[in-house]
């Protein structure tokens, strides 16, 4: 095994309460874009002329509806064309052996949950993209592929108000609930956090890596890109999330097994 990758099995292994951050890079293995790069939905300026932070911003969604929903929909037919690999799912397993391993996530692409990753240990904090809710009447719907293929915005069943997913758009305020978990759990402080395939440019996905480092826990980066943390962590692979966690998963069990 890699001197690296042994160095975070050694960590894992000692560790008791970890938390595992991801952000975009995880599901690119997956076929999604990443925040900046392929097909023009996530360059500085969509075909609109207006930038992507613009278009699916919650204030667009109320002044121009179909135009929010043009590119909610190229990011909703990513998502459901695709599904969890196998980082996802390594990540997972590696929850089912350590009782306090939570998972804190940016994607909303809701692969960690089919991946199997606990819901009582997983911090969807940018939301998911289904089921979708009304916002004059608050009905739900789970209809969000059958809308994806039908002219936009997606209409409510029972009032014809604009449906939208339960995701934070920019220039809206993060989820509460989402949020009040993460400031509790940041209390109770980490042995180990990793961020994995986040750029960490909020302060709210940093914030968790620096506290863990000032209170003497090991802090580790997965990311093939250089990022603003990557001077701040005690490790660094420079490596694909699909490649490290099933690595550590396996070193992890053979340990196990060795005990």
């Amino acid at each position: 095994m890699r001197p690296q990758l042994q160095r975070l099995a050694s960590a894992f292994i000692d560790a008791q309460r970890i938390l595992i951050i991801t952000g975009a890079g995880i599901s690119a293995d997956s076929g999604l874009p990443t925040y900046r790069g392929i097909g023009g939905l996530y360059n500085d300026h969509t075909d609109d002329g207006v930038p992507i932070e613009v278009a699916m911003s919650g204030e667009m969604l109320r002044r121009d509806p179909a135009l929010c929903w043009k590119y909610l929909a190229q990011l909703g037919s990513a998502c459901l064309g695709a599904g969890p690999n196998a980082g996802h799912q390594a990540i997972a397993e590696l929850q089912a052996i350590k009782p306090e391993c939570w998972v804190l996530t940016q994607n909303i692409d809701g692969y960690h949950r089919l991946a199997g990753s606990p819901m009582d240990r997983l911090i969807e904090i940018h939301g998911e993209l289904a089921p979708l809710y009304c916002q004059r009447c608050g009905q739900t719907d789970e209809r969000l592929a059958e809308h994806l293929q039908r002219p936009l915005p997606p209409l409510c069943a029972a009032c014809d108000g604009v449906l939208r997913p339960p995701v934070t758009l920019f220039g809206e305020l993060l989820p509460s609930v989402a949020l009040e978990r993460l400031r509790r759990q940041l209390a109770k402080g980490f042995d180990l956090v990793i961020s994995a395939g986040t750029s960490a440019s909020f302060p709210y996905i940093a914030e968790p890596l620096l506290q863990a480092r000032r209170s003497g826990g090991v802090t580790v980066e997965v990311n093939l890109s250089h990022t603003r943390v990557s001077d701040r962590v005690d490790l660094r692979l420079e490596e694909r999330a699909l490649d490290v966690f099933p690595e550590l998963l396996s070193h992890i069990a053979a340990h196990n097994i060795c005990k």
